[in-house]
């Protein structure tokens, strides 16, 4: 009987299913990572540097932005080190933050997009008392309850998979330390901890869903008694971007973690986790980007100072 953990070093199993397509992997999450750093970064200047996005909606979509592209960093990274390395070893330790920080992160950008559909109600609700309503204070204080919220409930799934025992398989077949790939591995095994490891990100995933599904339900109930059709489009389009981005999140998000999970479904979860990591940081800031005229005018501002300051950069050398 083993009770306590021999197993030091785990092994990324995950992309050597697919041997020949490694170096084209390689390539294109590459190049999705750089875009999305790229794009990110672009958003969260041009929310920084313009003083008409200095508003609770934009407040929020720079920590969403910040979220997403810390989330990227602590998996993507790696997972590029791996396609090109023989040895796709990770320490214990190492697996543990990696699951903490990725979790902490993935869980604060739901309680993220719960604040925002808070927001897009009480601009909504209340346009003539919003700025009063919704202070700098009290997006502060939404935001660090979210990034709070979100680490705490991450530390206590981490906790519980790492007090367990890993004393014979070591290969986890997935690119990343997700959970199902990693307490299977487990010896010790049991339903109080498949119902605990199934139950904490539920209550993220859905406790964060029913809460932007009431938000909504009270913002069309509100759009509905508004007498114009040019005021109904324009509330309904403040909120386009948020419910596409939504859509996506919580549809890749609750395919992966909520549906019942067996070991033969390790392949699928990975590739679609390949695509909840790339695709959902890489959309985002094209949603809103694409939606928003605002926006627009910020990100060209930012892409014109940067072409000035290189082209001066250029002339003085």
């Amino acid at each position: 009987m083993c009770n306590h953990s021999t197993v030091h070093t785990f092994l990324l199993w995950g992309f050597s299913s697919f041997p020949e397509l490694q170096n084209i992997l390689f390539v294109v999450i590459f190049s999705s990572h750089v875009t999305i750093l790229l794009s990110n970064v672009s958003v969260m200047a041009a929310i920084k540097l313009s003083q008409s996005l200095h508003t609770p909606m934009y407040f929020f979509l720079f920590g969403l932005s910040l979220s997403e592209t810390c989330a990227t960093m602590v998996i993507i990274p790696r997972m590029l080190a791996d396609l090109l390395s023989e040895s796709k070893t990770i320490s214990l330790p190492a697996c543990a933050t990696q699951m903490f920080f990725f979790f902490g992160l993935a869980s604060n950008n739901c309680f993220i997009m719960a604040a925002m559909s808070y927001d897009r109600y009480t601009a909504i609700h209340s346009p003539l008392h919003y700025h009063i309503r919704m202070t700098r204070k009290v997006c502060f204080e939404l935001m660090m309850a979210s990034w709070m919220a979100g680490f705490l409930i991450s530390l206590c799934i981490t906790v519980t998979i790492f007090n367990l025992s890993f004393c014979d398989s070591n290969n986890i077949q997935h690119f990343f330390c997700d959970i199902s790939p990693v307490v299977h591995l487990a010896r010790d095994y049991t339903s109080y901890h498949k119902i605990a490891t199934f139950v904490l990100p539920a209550f993220v995933l859905v406790g964060t869903f029913i809460l932007i599904t009431i938000s909504y339900i009270f913002i069309v109930l509100l759009v509905m008694k508004m007498p114009s059709a040019k005021g109904r489009y324009k509330a309904f389009s403040t909120c386009s971007s948020h419910l596409t981005v939504v859509s996506i999140h919580y549809g890749f998000a609750s395919y992966i973690y909520l549906r019942p999970k067996g070991s033969d479904s390790f392949r699928e979860d990975m590739l679609m986790a390949v695509t909840y990591t790339v695709l959902t940081p890489l959309l985002n800031p094209i949603v809103y980007s694409l939606r928003n005229r605002e926006m627009q005018t910020a990100l060209r501002k930012v892409l014109d100072s940067v072409i000035k300051f290189f082209s001066q950069l250029t002339k003085t050398h």
